[in-house]
């Protein structure tokens, strides 16, 4: 497909690009969604598989256990707000993760604990415009270039791709300040799930490291649940 075309799309008139980026930001919306996700991290050394349950509820709060595997069965991770701690049962000690340490990977993979911390409604990050049209796996699809709102975003510009009839972003690049491309998304697979597409298999891949990336595969996964309150509290880590 041409650029031009990409801009253009012969002349057509381009739909907004935040009013895209608001059905997408309501396509994945729940008030809380429990699921059991596998990582399967490629690294030049090897690979590895990581197994968390995780609760989420509003944009604000999570919390993530790891399953397996064994070495690190046990750990777990809270998110309230801006802050962010991690629990280790080797060590029987919690931590808070901030500062420098939010650009360290998880668990070896390609995703940052910064990356974890975002807002998943990117509509309250970014301005959004559409600058043209595309196909991904066959999917007719939007192009939208998203440009922070405020300098502490952890990515001042992004590229998504969103899927015209379904809502969903198929593809994402992730860029710094200068330009330079740092991260990417690829959806591998979706599945039609109480009533809404949901993503259900997709590779991140940080493009300063080595390897072929990092699939997530959400094994399980219910929304609308009822998730008590308390486990979203620091004595949680340790129960």
């Amino acid at each position: 497909m041409s650029l031009i075309f990409l801009l253009t799309i012969l002349g057509a008139e381009l739909p907004d690009g935040n009013l895209l980026l608001k059905r997408v930001d309501e396509n994945i919306g729940a008030e809380t969604r429990v699921a059991v996700v596998e990582m399967r991290i490629a690294t030049r050394r090897g690979a590895r598989s990581v197994k968390v349950k995780s609760y989420v509820k509003g944009a604000d709060s999570s919390f993530v256990e790891y399953l397996a595997p064994e070495r690190e069965k046990g750990t777990k991770m809270l998110k309230l707000g801006k802050d962010l701690w991690i629990y280790t049962p080797e060590s029987d000690r919690t931590i808070r993760i901030s500062g420098h340490m939010l650009r360290q990977s998880v668990s070896g993979s390609d995703l940052s604990y910064e990356d974890m911390m975002e807002d998943p409604r990117l509509g309250n990050l970014y301005n959004a415009t559409t600058i043209g049209a595309d196909s991904v796996s066959s999917r007719p699809v939007w192009v939208v270039e998203l440009k922070a709102r405020s300098s502490e975003v952890a990515y001042p510009l992004r590229r998504v791709w969103i899927d015209q009839e379904r809502y969903l972003i198929l593809k994402e690049e992730r860029y710094a300040k200068g330009g330079k491309l740092l991260k990417t998304a690829e959806v591998l697979e979706l599945k039609r799930i109480d009533e809404r597409w949901v993503v259900t298999r997709v590779r991140f891949k940080d493009m300063l490291k080595s390897g072929e990336g990092t699939e997530f595969i959400i094994e399980d996964v219910k929304f609308n649940v009822l998730i008590p309150s308390a486990l979203f509290s620091k004595s949680s880590l340790r129960r």
